[in-house]
């Protein structure tokens, strides 16, 4: 029988799994207090990272319409992440090559689930601010080509006409 606790934690987590961009599963066997405090502090105000029980993530998971069975074997904790998932996936994989007891075990972005090869590619991805001002910049670039150019075009017509009609000034001028 389900008590109340169990209940709203299920509740919790699943508002959590709703509420976030994205989610990133991980072990932490052999992780001090210490240590996963300070992850805490390095992922930020973007993701919350919290120790969960795998049965009642399984519930709410299963409720938010997320899969993450697959992850939820052994000691887990998840990174729910509300703001940029490539800075918490950078975060996470910093902190795992820093201490090589966390291990990423996979995760959900935008309700897709990822395994844990997909998260590192997310983290080697350039964060999102990055990458907008790189497709800001290609299109000021073009914006700008194509300004010359419609530019160029009523010149050139104009030097051309000119040269047209002082060749026939010329021709005039001669007969």
């Amino acid at each position: 029988m389900a008590t109340s606790d169990k209940v709203a934690a299920v509740e919790e987590i699943t508002q959590k799994l709703r509420d976030s961009n994205a989610a990133v599963v991980t072990s932490y066997t052999g992780l001090s207090v210490a240590q996963l405090k300070q992850l805490r502090r390095s992922l930020g105000e973007n993701a919350q990272y919290r120790v969960v029980k795998n049965t009642l993530t399984k519930i709410a998971a299963k409720e938010a319409g997320v899969e993450l069975d697959e992850h939820l074997k052994g000691s887990t904790a998840v990174a729910f992440v509300t703001g940029d998932p490539v800075e918490a996936a950078k975060g996470l994989r910093d902190f795992a090559k820093e201490n090589p007891a966390l291990v990423i075990k996979g995760g959900v972005l935008d309700g897709k689930a990822l395994s844990a090869d997909e998260i590192k590619k997310l983290a080697d991805l350039e964060s999102r601010e990055v990458l907008l001002s790189k497709l800001a910049g290609a299109m000021k670039g073009k914006q700008s080509q194509a300004a010359a150019l419609f530019q160029a075009l009523p010149s050139k017509f104009v030097r051309t006409a000119e040269a047209l009609r002082a060749k026939q000034a010329e021709q005039g001028g001669a007969e």
